[in-house]
């Protein structure tokens, strides 16, 4: 779905490039996380591969074709949601949904259903200047799939959003991925990566780190042990334990479950938040 060869970019009027000799790939069907603190590169990367910038260095193809070569076509195939969103104001939600769908060539989906899907079907009647921060960023992930996209470009999508409706966009990206969509995700929130990605691509100072999958990497970078608290001895103070994971049978933990009251059970895995701090030397804030 896309391929990015040795892809360099330095904004004019500065000396240090934003991106430096990126590889990567992203299959299709597949949700591709960038992680990285603010500043290191992610949302350049993805204006890049939007076309909002031109002039890079290296190679950039999506669809199996060439970046540069694209016309506004493109725009056909992909969504985009951007971090900062970019609405008109003085305009409802329902009419801003309705006039960028005005802007495609084929039929798009209604505006409704769209507001239904991010959480704001009560709400579509509402100016956009009455919205909050939220709600904005929410309207954004919706007039992204305006014209049903094969490719995702998700800029930060839960930004600013209460659990419920973080958890709500998490589920609708799923949602695009089950149907067959490509996702890009680009975000500094470990949590949502977690919950979302088949392969993340850790990026500082416009540098990728490291490219795995994050179940993959939590299982290399986690420590084989489970951690027991339990209340011992009628006591009511929580004592703990930690116990191989491999020899869970033998090394007493058994014995362990089975004579006192358990409170928790945890495996020690490593945080993706953890792991990036591993890799890279550098936390996401």
């Amino acid at each position: 779905m896309i391929t990015v060869e040795n892809l360099q970019y330095t904004y004019t009027g500065t000396a240090v490039p934003a991106v430096k000799h990126l590889n990567f790939t992203i299959e299709p069907g597949e949700i591709f996380g960038f992680l990285g603190p603010s500043g290191a590169g992610k949302s350049t990367t993805q204006k890049l591969l939007i076309r909002l910038l031109t002039g890079y260095g290296g190679k950039a193809a999506v669809f199996g074709k060439d970046l540069d070569k694209w016309g506004s076509d493109y725009y056909e195939r992909i969504g985009v949601s951007f971090e900062l969103p970019n609405h008109f104001l003085k305009l409802t939600a329902v009419e801003n949904l309705t006039y960028f769908g005005s802007l495609y060539s084929h039929p798009t989906r209604s505006p409704q259903e769209l507001l239904e899907m991010v959480g704001l079907g009560e709400d579509g009647g509402l100016l956009v200047s009455q919205y909050s921060k939220g709600m904005k960023n929410r309207l954004t992930v919706a007039r992204s799939l305006l014209h049903n996209p094969e490719l995702l470009f998700l800029d930060e999508p839960t930004a600013g959003l209460d659990p419920m409706n973080a958890r709500r966009i998490k589920d609708l990206i799923k949602a695009q991925q089950e149907a067959g969509k490509t996702v890009f995700l680009t975000t500094h929130d470990m949590t949502v990566a977690e919950a979302l990605c088949d392969r993340v691509a850790f990026i500082v100072d416009g540098e990728i780190k490291l490219i795995d999958a994050p179940k993959r990497l939590k299982l290399q970078h986690g420590k084989p042990t489970v951690r027991v608290e339990y209340l011992a001895n009628g006591s009511d103070r929580i004592s703990e334990e930690e116990f191989e994971l491999a020899d869970l049978g033998q090394n007493g933990f058994v014995n362990l479950v089975q004579q006192y009251p358990v409170q928790t059970i945890h495996t020690q895995e490593a945080t993706l938040e953890d792991i990036f701090i591993q890799v890279t030397g550098r936390s996401l804030s």
